[in-house]
Formats: C-alpha cells, structure tokens, sequence
C-alpha cells in the first residue's frame, strides 16, 4: 500500500484542518482512503484508537448499507468530469473510491436543455428486487429548470446506465432537485420525494413498479423550516421525514424533522437535530442508516469545517458521520458534532 499524506498546509486549503493525514492505495481501479487514527482515552480510562471526522470532502451525502458495508454517495465534483462516485466501508474509517458510476457524458437527454455546462448534485440509491436504482440532480437551476434523473444497475458499485429520459422537471416555482426514494415497511409501495430551495416546496410521487417511472402524486403540505433535502426513515410505527433548512453557504443551513403516522403526512414539526456550533457550521443535507446493536442509529452529512462567523462560506464541504439517538418518547436527539469517526458494524442481516 502506498502511502499518501496531505500537509498540514494543503488539508487547510482543502478545509480539511480536522484531520492530518489521508491515505491512499490503487487495487483494481479503485481507490481507498484512511482517515488518521487518533490515540485517546475512553470514559473507562481504555486506550482506544479511533478515525477522525470528517472522512472525506464532498456534500449532500447518502448513505445506505448494502453487504455488510456502508456505501456513501455524495455530491462530489471533479473537474471536466460531471457525474458521481460511489464509496464504500467496512468500519467508516477506510474508503474505497469505486470511481465514477455514472457520467453525465453518457446521459442523453442532459444537453437537451441547451446549457453549457451541467453540475451533478445529490444522489440517492434505492434496491428493489437485486437492482440498484441511482436517482440524481441536474444543475442549473435558472434561466432553465433542474431536473432529476435515474439510473439502472447491478450491484451498488455501478455502473449505472439512464433510464434515456428525466424522471421530473422543474417548473412553476419547483425546483427539482434532491430526491430520495422510501419503501413503506407496511404497504411495501416505494415512494419518491424530491424538491427544495427555490420555492422551498416538497412533492412526494409513488414510483411505478419499473422504479424509472413515477405514479400518482400526492398532495402533501410542506412541513415548517422546509428548505431541501427530505429523507425518511420508519421507526417504532413512526415516519420520521428530516430535511435542510437555511442557506446552505451560511451558518443558519441546519437540519430539522417532522414526524406523521404515514409516509406522506400531515407532518407534526418536531425541531432541529443538527446545528451550527463554533467549530463546525452549515450541518445538513443528511442521510440516515441502520448499524448492528438495539436501535443503533447513524447520520451523514456535511459541514463546513473550520469556518468563521455566519458566512457565506466557501472552498469545500465535507462529509462527517455521528450516531443518532432517539429518545424514549420517540423524539431525535440533537446531534453533537464531534471530530471522531463512531464505531459501526452492520446488523446480522448485512443491512
């Protein structure tokens, strides 16, 4: 294994101050990352040595288990090369970089809009009977609407091919972007949510059986502090919907959920999970996954890590993981951001 270090300098320019050192190795076409282990003492008083947060620059990240490993899609930009990369983990401290799964290069329709140039935002996996399903945003959003995309393939590593058309389109004060794809534990239907930023509205479809084509719509009320970004998780007989509210170059970009007893509401508002604090600002656009143990929960999301006063900020966002704890009462817990990777194992199922 070869051995790379960033600088101390160069991880500042990166906005990377939170950790010293990144390795990497080349196998097979794939490449994999190492944040660097910090030595620290337990409440117990046990050595124990631990990864540091954040674990790589990117934003918007999903995150989803699949075999026993954590697989981390995120909005993640590479010059000359839109499109996305999966990643993947055995322990979320190790990153294999399974390279570009999808180009926009070999989408079709992304030029139909007559734009120059195309940004690849927030992808989300879904998997329904073996097949993987890559839902994503087209940028820009302005003199011409956003659009989402999806894409077909076997395994979470790629490649993914498109469907050969946009899933949904911006329009009339709709931006569409950030989807997310839901299976109802109860009615087993997959349901489809997407919207945010401008206009700030939420829209929820049933996907049609193929996952490539959108059902029927449903007409669902924007819950308070909505901006973009909706997940769901089901826990317990509750819809737990999450989402980012702010903007996401400043210090009021946070994350929020609501709670209803279906999947598509009424949402009862329920507060803020995560926050800006003096070390770590603009937290959000997170996903949420399952690891081994009673009720053991976890959330990925970016932050700007580093950055003072209220912003706007820029350089790169990064992505960081916490655990995320739900309260007798059901309730979530805010999250402490923190500057260490937490330990996860998947569950016996692999998921």
């Amino acid at each position: 294994m070869k051995l790379l270090f960033l600088s101390p300098l160069l991880a500042s320019v990166y906005g990377l101050a939170a950790f010293a050192a990144l390795a990497s190795c080349r196998t097979g076409g794939a490449t994999s990352w190492q944040t660097s282990p910090v030595h620290v003492e337990d409440r117990a008083g046990y050595a124990q040595t631990l990864a540091t947060n954040p674990v790589m620059v990117g934003a918007d990240p999903h995150a989803v288990v699949v075999g026993g490993r954590v697989w981390l899609y995120p909005t993640h930009h590479l010059p000359g090369v839109p499109g996305f990369h999966a990643f993947s983990s055995s322990d979320l401290r190790r990153w294999e970089d399974h390279g570009p799964v999808l180009k926009f290069a070999d989408v079709d329709w992304i030029d139909d809009d007559g734009e120059a140039v195309h940004y690849p935002w927030a992808p989300a996996l879904a998997e329904k009977g073996g097949k993987f399903y890559l839902y994503y945003s087209v940028g820009p959003q302005g003199r011409t609407p956003a659009r989402i995309g999806v894409a077909k393939g076997d395994s979470p590593r790629g490649p993914f091919k498109d469907s050969g058309r946009p899933l949904l389109t911006g329009g009339n004060g709709f931006e569409a972007i950030d989807p997310v794809v839901f299976q109802d534990p109860k009615s087993r239907k997959y349901y489809f949510y997407a919207g945010g930023s401008a206009g700030a509205t939420l829209r929820i479809f049933e996907l049609k059986p193929d996952m490539v084509t959108l059902g029927r719509e449903i007409p669902v009320e924007t819950p308070p502090k909505f901006t973009e970004g909706p997940f769901v998780h089901y826990r317990n007989g509750t819809y737990y919907l999450s989402y980012s509210h702010g903007g996401w170059r400043s210090s009021s970009y946070s994350s929020h959920y609501a709670t209803s007893n279906t999947p598509y509401g009424p949402w009862r508002y329920r507060g803020a999970i995560l926050t800006s604090d003096a070390a770590h600002k603009g937290p959000g656009h997170h996903s949420i996954f399952r690891g081994a143990g009673p009720d053991k929960w976890f959330i990925a999301y970016h932050r700007w890590n580093g950055a003072q006063g209220d912003g706007p900020y820029s350089g790169h966002r990064q992505v960081a993981i916490e655990p995320l704890e739900h309260e007798r009462d059901g309730s979530l817990r805010p999250v402490k951001m923190t500057d260490v990777v937490p330990e996860w194992r998947p569950t016996a199922q692999g998921n």
